[in-house]
């Protein structure tokens, strides 16, 4: 069984992640890890705390030359703003000073039904842990669920679909050449036209102090027929990934394939008909179940949609109520970026990675990459004869 926790909060000392269930022998790329958190820090929209991390991860136990282990691997990313915070975020009791208690609560944040659920008196002891700071842990986590999925030619990858509500022109592109020109792009989009209406809008909103959601789209190539399962609630693959991805900070919706679109169409222009060819076996000629039937893997590409709201913190504060005397108060404000949707999609492709590959481990489990290649192989062969 994959699986992982994360622990850290944001202004604390470092972030850390400790990933259990990696089979030995995969190839760690801690450069490739590093990409994908420097990606995280990219976009338009981000605040000042980008300017201060170079988010780096740290492997401290599991991996020995290049390779992991079998046993758990520990992920660290340090935080270069703890020396800013080592008073306020102290573990150690002399250290107190309640002159800095937070008591203005934020709408759309953790912060008042945290501090009702875990009977804080400061508010600062929820956000740090609920802040999306904790997502460059995930990121790295995903870092390394794609050095397990790549010896099996699985690759996953992130780009922005919408940021408030201006929409990329992606329709002529293949994924492949989406990914590839979202790259590039400064709002993570693969439409010229739409970047240019999407930068000027976050200059418009950081102007009114206001903030921008929007869509990221996630798409997975190389599944083999079957990851995930009919039989069991807990065990189906794109409940897994709602799961996963709903648990991202300020994530409010999931569609896989045509999403919502599939309640407004009739069932012969939604489901994905079926032919045999013998050298390709099985085949459907449409994807519009995104890559998922039954809770199961189609070996088509995995799309998935995650809607992200926009961000909490407002540098014009929404209305709000003091903790401690009652009174109507305007919220805290927290540093805070504009827009954080480009580095929402470096995150989802993370999570989607990481979901792959717990169930795929599930799937071809082994001690080690040789057993887990040899057991998907088999498997692979016993479909070729269906």
């Amino acid at each position: 069984m994959l699986r992982f926790f994360t622990a850290g909060e944001s202004h604390g000392p470092c972030l850390t992640a400790i990933v259990e269930g990696v089979p030995a022998g995969v190839p760690v790329d801690v450069v490739t890890i590093n990409h994908d958190l420097a990606r995280r820090q990219q976009g338009y929209g981000r605040g000042g705390r980008m300017k201060i991390e170079k988010d780096e991860v740290k492997i401290l136990s599991g991996v020995r030359w290049g390779e992991s282990l079998g046993s758990p691997i520990t992920l660290v990313i340090d935080n270069k703003d703890w020396k800013n915070w080592e008073k306020r975020m102290s573990p150690f009791a002399e250290d107190r000073d309640d002159t800095k208690t937070v008591t203005r609560p934020r709408p759309g944040h953790a912060d008042l039904a945290g501090v009702q659920k875990y009977n804080h008196k400061d508010v600062r002891n929820v956000l740090e842990r609920a802040s999306a700071r904790e997502t460059t842990a995930r990121v790295a986590v995903g870092g390394l669920a794609k050095c397990l999925l790549r010896p099996f030619d699985i690759h996953v990858r992130g780009y922005v679909a919408e940021i408030g509500g201006i929409v990329a022109d992606h329709k002529r592109l293949t994924a492949e050449e989406i990914f590839t020109r979202a790259e590039v792009s400064s709002v993570r989009m693969a439409d010229p036209a739409a970047e240019e209406q999407v930068v000027n809008l976050i200059d418009q909103y950081k102007k009114q102090g206001d903030t921008l959601g929007g869509v990221v789209e996630v798409i997975a190539t190389g599944l083999p027929p079957g990851l995930g399962s009919y039989v069991h609630w807990d065990r189906k693959l794109d409940g897994r990934l709602g799961h996963a991805l709903l648990s991202l900070q300020a994530a409010k919706g999931v569609e896989i394939g045509l999403g919502f679109g599939t309640a407004r169409l009739p069932g012969s222009q939604v489901h994905d008909e079926i032919s045999f060819e013998p050298q390709r076996r099985f085949v459907r000629h449409s994807n519009n179940s995104g890559g998922t039937e039954g809770g199961m893997s189609t070996s088509e590409p995995l799309r998935v949609r995650v809607a992200f709201k926009p961000l909490s913190t407002l540098m014009r504060p929404l209305h709000s109520v003091d903790l401690v005397s009652k009174e109507p108060v305007e919220a805290t404000i927290e540093r805070s970026d504009v827009c954080a949707i480009p580095a929402a999609a470096v995150i989802a492709e993370g999570v989607v990675a990481y979901v792959v590959a717990q169930a795929l481990v599930e799937k071809f489990s082994g001690d080690s990459l040789i057993e887990m290649k040899r057991n998907y192989q088999g498997y692979l062969e016993q479909v070729q004869q269906l």
